[in-house]
């Protein structure tokens, strides 16, 4: 087994550090423009936003024990649910993507961030259409 601290002297991450909220908005646009088109496409009105930790509101709604148990999170109503006409007042489809509990799981994963980040925005997206595991899986395979 090769050592993976031979490849890399302490001054080459002595300016390391955690990618910061405005870093993983980017990665996260990045992720999005690698998808398929025609996924995209459907994705019209979705707003994606980063944020470090869910609320203290979705930690119970979700019923969640920490606040590091929540990756991503869908909130909305789904196209099967919304209809063809948008309530009036009616709040847009969001996907949050929560910072640190993803950086939590990167760091206890042999997975780059960038193909984390890309599976809970993929997977956050999917339940806006219902997309299956499988259909899921098929759209990250497809990305660029």
């Amino acid at each position: 087994m090769k050592d993976e601290t031979s490849a890399f002297s302490p001054r080459d991450w002595s300016g390391a550090t955690a990618p910061s909220l405005q870093a993983m908005e980017a990665m996260a646009d990045a992720a999005f423009a690698s998808l398929p088109e025609d996924f995209r496409k459907l994705c019209d009105g979705v707003v994606v936003r980063v944020d470090d930790f869910p609320t203290e509101d979705v930690l119970d709604q979700m019923e969640c024990e920490t606040e590091f148990d929540l990756l991503g999170l869908f909130q909305g109503r789904g196209l099967a649910q919304r209809g063809a006409v948008a309530q009036t007042g009616e709040m847009p489809n969001m996907v949050w993507l929560y910072r640190r509990p993803i950086l939590d799981y990167w760091s206890e994963h042999d997975e780059t961030l960038g193909a984390i980040v890309t599976h809970v925005l993929v997977h956050e997206i999917g339940h806006h259409f219902g997309f299956s595991d499988e259909d899921m899986e098929e759209i990250e395979r497809r990305a660029s």
